[in-house]
């Protein structure tokens, strides 16, 4: 890299390609950081795509060839933000090309694809980053600093969930989403980020036993198309886990969940109290401490403010709210933090590998309905 300037090159340019190219540009400008941000080249599936989106989102170059903008001897950091089996290849490319690695989650569609990319990266000692941006939320790592301190005491059990509704339209069309050479459906899409949630605050999971169910059968092949193609993949998914401290508990997953959002919520209860926080309200935490005078027992509720970890160069007043693409953005701040010396990464891709092997446990379970050891 140019001295105290890290270049990026983003592969992909939809959904999540925008909030990796918002964050890049947001985060210099919200927090003090030790090398800037060039927004070097762009790649999506062919040069006027690519051309279009690199206009749109600032980046000075483009290309229609993703293998381009990894061997770019001018790129120091790639951003993999496309359909789940590009990962892989787009990984191990960058890798081997001596590039730092920054890619969306689910790392890989399966878990031994996931540990042949954490292999690469351990074998060249290249920096890894993982997209599961909901970790980097001031209040859940508030929510850690409590376990760790003891303040709710043995942590006993861990209930999570991420639910979401837009697959739940019947007519909503065929996709990457539910191509299974790509991996698991919503088991991986959005029960990664819910395992990767309880790996986070309690620790690795070390026996599950699950259950998927996929309630739609079939899709059209195209909007408003008559023609259909079967669903492989699955809508909804449950899990009961034991974790290797001891600690049990329960996941869930769904994309069907009508009315839903961004219910990725959690509620971890030990033996001095209870924590909790839904994403759909993500600028609070509830918290519960036992022993309290009965006339006002209960919890109470925190508000996201300057005391807490990342929020105070959005904002100094408390309770005015991050969001979405603000979490991104202190992602992106503690990945230029690590390239320049500073704390590792978390998770990185040996972390990603360990919530993926959750994810194929569940799919083993469920198949074979049977408790799966990890």
């Amino acid at each position: 890299m140019s001295a105290k300037t890290i270049r990026v090159g983003l592969i992909g340019s939809g959904f999540m390609g925008r909030s990796h190219a918002l964050a890049f540009r947001m985060a210099p400008a919200v927090f003090d950081l030790p090398a800037g941000i060039e927004l070097a080249m762009l790649a999506d599936v062919d040069e006027p795509t690519a051309a279009a989106a690199a206009k749109t989102l600032c980046f000075e170059r483009s290309t229609g060839d993703w293998r381009q903008l990894v061997n770019d001897p001018n790129i120091d950091l790639v951003a993999i933000t496309t359909p789940n089996k590009w990962h892989k290849p787009m990984a191990l490319a960058a890798i081997d090309a001596g590039k730092a690695v920054y890619c969306e989650k689910p790392l890989a569609p399966n878990a031994s694809d996931a540990k042949a990319m954490a292999d690469a990266a351990q074998a060249k000692g290249a920096l890894t980053f993982v997209g599961f941006n909901y970790l980097k939320n001031p209040l859940v790592c508030l929510a850690r600093d409590l376990v760790q301190s003891g303040e709710i005491g043995e942590v006993w059990s861990f209930r999570g969930w991420h639910a979401e509704d837009y697959m739940r339209d019947a007519a909503e069309p065929w996709s990457w989403r539910l191509d299974p050479a790509g991996g698991a459906g919503v088991v991986a899409d959005l029960g990664s980020h819910i395992i990767a949630m309880a790996h986070f605050l309690v620790g690795p999971i070390e026996t599950l036993s699950a259950d998927i169910h996929t309630v739609i059968k079939e899709r059209p092949v195209a909007a408003g198309s008559i023609a259909t193609k079967p669903v492989e993949v699955d809508d909804m998914a449950r899990a009961l886990l034991r974790f290797a401290n001891g600690a049990s508990g329960m996941i869930e997953a769904s994309w069907v969940a009508s009315g839903r959002k961004l219910n990725l919520a959690f509620e971890l209860t030990g033996s001095l109290g209870t924590i909790i926080i839904d994403m759909e309200r993500m600028n609070e935490i509830r918290l519960y401490r036992a022993g309290a005078d009965g006339r006002e027992d209960g919890f109470k509720t925190i508000l996201a403010n300057a005391d807490h970890a990342d929020y105070a160069p959005f904002c100094p007043a408390p309770g005015h709210q991050l969001g979405f693409n603000d979490i991104k953005a202190i992602e992106v701040k503690h990945i230029i933090d690590a390239m320049m010396g500073g704390p590792s990464f978390q998770p990185d891709f040996a972390q990603a590998y360990a919530v993926q092997k959750v994810v194929d446990g569940m799919l083993t379970s469920a198949r074979e309905q049977r408790w799966v050891h990890l």
